[in-house]
């Protein structure tokens, strides 16, 4: 049996939502969303998965009573950016081998200033013990000293990063639910405050309240994205190297040839984009920016290749635990043909994962290469 996704939902991000808004809430928005886009009612489902900073103390089978859900398949993964694409291998697996039928991934999180505040200070230990004390308020200034690092390496200056926020910015204009869809240019970027030199305001992903979710079942003759090929690699370094490559470079190779494809091949990437140069080092990495210069300068700024079409997490926004979501959402709509305005023409879209810092940069990468079918 083959295993597909077949609808995908984001239930509205918002900067800064009310007191009386639940990370329950928020879930099960997105949830009922998503049996809408597929035409499923909850008794259709057998399968959860679940992503969240903020449940606690609930967990995923809290989350599944409360909908009202009798299972035979249940996940939780706590794995931040790259938690949407563990739960989309798990149940992909789960599917193919009978061990569900129709399996519902969630993940999102309610975050107004405190509780992000709580999270970013006791993220974990090593967080809570090492970098705390220090002043650090959360991982601006660890990418700030990446992107020194990779600008060294690289030759970038801050105008050529810019191109990311700048071309993202563009996208979003045509997503009614990005919460930043202004115009951004480059006066107007390097203007911004600085955060932590040289990341300004615009390379920060800015917090909000949401959630996504995606509904993985057996293929049929409707429209769905099937995993060509899927990679993960997890505390690749033990901390040690230098943070310009991620997981993503020992996964590559694999990733391309189980998929029977090029970087070239694919239509567009939606790829884990907490800061500028983490979306440069992951292209870089899995081979789709030989060149970062022309990747940034002619492909992005002139050409409006589809990087993060959804404005990626810089101007959608981080929902939490859903920015592990966010991207395979964004890919599964664009192959699917439900991507409005910001349609692109693609048959093979790749979404990668990022994540988990543990005191310097992210410990966990994955990818996935999806393929559209109608």
């Amino acid at each position: 049996m083959t295993a597909a996704v077949v609808a995908a939902y984001e239930h509205p991000y918002t900067r800064h939502a009310g007191p009386g808004t639940t990370t329950e809430q928020v879930l099960t928005a997105a949830f009922h969303g998503v049996l809408r886009e597929a035409a499923l009612q909850p008794d259709d489902v057998d399968g959860l998965g679940v992503a969240s900073f903020t449940l606690a103390p609930d967990h995923a089978i809290d989350l599944a009573w409360r909908l009202g859900l009798r299972l035979r398949w249940l996940m939780e993964d706590p794995h931040g950016g790259a938690s949407g694409l563990n739960l989309l291998q798990h149940a992909v697996r789960a599917v193919e081998a009978g061990d569900a039928r129709t399996v519902v991934l969630v993940a999102g999180d309610h975050l107004d200033r405190a509780a992000f505040r709580a999270l970013v200070a006791n993220y974990n230990r090593a967080t809570a013990e090492t970098l705390t004390p220090l002043g650090l308020a959360g991982p601006n200034a660890l990418f700030a000293m990446l992107t020194q690092r990779h600008m060294r390496a690289t030759g970038l200056t801050e105008k050529d990063y810019a191109q990311v926020p700048i071309s993202q910015r563009w996208w979003a204009g045509r997503n009614p639910g990005a919460v930043y869809r202004a115009p951004l240019g480059l006066d107007e970027y390097l203007a911004a405050p600085v955060v932590a030199p040289p990341l300004r305001r615009y390379d920060c992903v800015p917090v909000v309240t949401g959630a996504d979710a995606v509904v993985v079942t057996a293929a049929g003759r409707g429209a769905r994205a099937e995993v060509r090929a899927f990679g993960a690699s997890h505390n690749h370094d033990g901390q040690q190297g230098d943070g310009l490559h991620t997981g993503h470079h020992l996964i590559a190779g694999r990733l391309w040839a189980d998929a029977g494809l090029e970087p070239a091949d694919v239509g567009l990437a939606c790829v884990y984009d907490d800061y500028p140069v983490m979306a440069l080092a992951q292209l870089q990495d899995l081979g789709l920016a030989p060149d970062p210069g022309r990747l940034l300068h002619e492909r992005l700024a002139v050409d409006h290749w589809p990087l993060n079409p959804s404005g990626g997490q810089l101007s959608a926004g981080q929902a939490g635990a859903a920015a592990g979501l966010h991207g395979l959402v964004e890919a599964v709509r664009q192959l699917l043909g439900r991507a409005g305005e910001r349609q692109v023409p693609a048959r093979h879209a790749l979404v990668t994962g990022y994540g988990m810092v543990l005191h310097r940069y992210g410990a966990c990468a994955n990818a996935t290469i999806l393929e559209g079918k109608r």
